[in-house]
């Protein structure tokens, strides 16, 4: 099935239509360059997860707006591990297509194998082990189908790996045989540099061709994935070109715009379209909500906006040039039985009892042996040596910050023996940059510590500690935007401020640098040495509420 759409029934009312309203982002939180496909009345999208595991969400809809994780592409140890990689390098941009009753999802593995393609029958899973394709040398690699031929297009190096410029590169197109995984004749180039080499554009990259008419269009992201982010469109009557820019690029962008507006969403670009429900044309697309300048902690999200159509070319967002937090549409809501929330105010609990949600995270590989679940106990986890500093596999389930204020609680049981074991909850951005709210020994007396990740990476810095004897005990962290704030309590919801207003800016990408977005984490360590003790994590609460909405 060809990915994007025909547009054959354009304008076809459909029966039973009722407004829909949208919610910015329709992915809060950490779920970074989406990739969506329709496939029938359902659609699939899934985004970059980086060293996290398990890798690449899955996600499905009926309506672009109500989304629930179905599973996930990287499950399995045995697929891939991330091991010895920083938190921020692991999977780039993967992309989702369906094409003769098999679901494909291309994805760039970057340091170590590069890019590679997964199938799977049943976008749930199980997912097979990856196909790796060393011809295609880059990153952001999506398929496109058309007329009984595939072809892979993706961002390489500039021509002859000799850039004119830094951040100059190219997009490039193989022939792709979808049913033995593997490109086929001569590599092609497609767009040198981007729409102008003369402007010296940079980092065009995270490509999607589709048809539409006799057109062939190539849509990808320019300017990198920052401040300066956009989408561009170029159009062929052939799939491999020669591509001819819009005369009106960008068709997304928000660099223009005065960064002190009020509740701005900013660095919009990695888009794909789609044909929605009313067979109108969607963006899907990552942005970030900044809580000051270019200052947020919650990563770059999934956003939606409207498409519309002028002479045979797109324009994403048509009737202002600011994004916006809502929108609405002519048909029908269709709300997913049994989905955790994901855009809007929203709160809930995660229960440990026969199974993880699939949302939750990893770092780096999975190794079943160091926790168990249990309906009655909870979520037991054993105290591993490794810790959140290194690029091992530490005892750490995580959950992504979703709102720009929000907090996470869990109740404790632990009873530390040395000073070296601790367990607690963290928000935690990456290896250096992250607070930790834990129990432990000091002095042989039981304490309650608040610490703070460092830039050596091999120690962490106490802030705060109080001696505390309690066996179990309630641990808060809360986010107000640039702030975050420490809370205990020895009774349900009886919370006593532990630390507060700390710096939320150390937890920021602008400063921690990278692609990913925080995560609240229940995490036990014994920091280095063995230890046979084990925490006892009964749930964890998460609530977030943004004044936008």
């Amino acid at each position: 099935m060809r990915k994007l759409f025909s547009f054959l029934l354009m304008g076809v009312a459909l029966h039973g239509a009722a407004q829909i309203k949208f919610t910015n982002p329709i992915l809060s939180g950490f779920y970074p360059d989406p990739s969506v496909t329709k496939v029938g009345s359902d659609y699939y999208l899934v985004n970059s997860t980086f060293a996290y595991f398990p890798g690449i969400p899955v996600f499905q809809s009926k309506d672009l707006k109500n989304w629930k994780q179905i599973g996930n592409v990287i499950d399995r140890p045995g697929q891939m591990n991330f091991m010895g990689d920083r938190v921020t390098r692991g999977l780039f941009a993967p992309s989702i297509n369906f094409h003769n009753g098999l679901y494909y999802v291309t994805c760039t593995l970057i340091d170590h194998k590069g890019n590679f393609v997964v199938t799977a029958k049943n976008p749930a899973g199980p997912w097979s082990d990856p196909v790796w394709l060393p011809e295609v040398k880059g990153i952001d690699p999506s398929l496109f189908f058309d007329q009984g031929k595939a072809y892979i297009v993706y961002n390489s190096d500039a021509p002859d790996n000799r850039p004119l410029y830094s951040g100059h590169r190219t997009i490039r197109v193989y022939e792709f045989d979808p049913v033995n995984l593997k490109v086929l004749g001569e590599e092609q180039q497609l767009v040198n540099g981007g729409v102008d080499i003369s402007k010296k554009p940079v980092w065009i990259e995270g490509p999607h061709i589709f048809k539409r008419g006799s057109w062939y269009y190539l849509c990808a992201a320019e300017g990198g994935t920052s401040v300066n982010h956009s989408q561009v469109i170029l159009r062929s009557k052939n799939a491999t070109g020669p591509y001819v820019p819009f005369e009106k690029n960008p068709i997304l962008t928000q660099r223009d715009l005065d960064p002190n507006r009020k509740n701005p969403i900013t660095s919009a670009g990695h888009a794909e379209l789609i044909e929605g429900p009313d067979g109108k044309t969607y963006a899907v697309f990552l942005a970030v909500r900044p809580y000051e300048g270019d200052y947020y902690n919650t990563g770059r999200e999934t956003f939606i906006a409207p498409v519309k159509w002028e002479n045979d070319w797109p324009i994403i967002n048509p009737d202002s040039k600011a994004l916006k937090f809502s929108y609405s549409a002519n048909f029908k809501e269709v709300k997913q039985t049994g989905a955790t929330p994901q855009s809007g105010n929203f709160s809930y609990r995660i229960k440990f009892e026969d199974q993880l949600d699939p949302a939750l995270l990893f770092l780096r590989t999975r190794d079943s042996s160091w926790f168990q679940l249990d309906k009655t106990t909870g979520l037991t986890m054993k105290l591993l040596p490794e810790m959140i500093m290194g690029t091992g596999h530490p005892a750490f389930i995580g959950k992504r910050q979703q709102h720009l204020k929000a907090k996470a609680s869990t109740a404790l049981v632990f009873d530390a023996k040395t000073e070296n074991e601790k367990a607690g909850i963290t928000i935690f951005q990456n290896e250096s940059h992250f607070y930790y709210l834990c129990k432990s020994v000091a002095n042989g007396k039981s304490v309650l510590q608040v610490f703070k990740g460092t830039q050596d990476k091999k120690a962490m810095e106490l802030l705060k500690q109080i001696e505390l004897s309690n066996d179990l005990i309630y641990l808060q962290i809360e986010a107000d935007r640039d702030k975050y704030n420490f809370h205990y309590a020895t009774a349900p919801n009886q919370w006593k401020l532990l630390l507060g207003n700390l710096d939320g800016k150390y937890l920021s990408t602008k400063e921690a640098g990278g692609f990913v977005g925080s995560l609240f984490a229940l995490y036990a360590t014994s920091s280095g040495e063995k230890s046979d003790q084990t925490a006892k994590f009964k749930w964890l609460d998460y609530a977030g509420n943004d004044e936008e909405y």
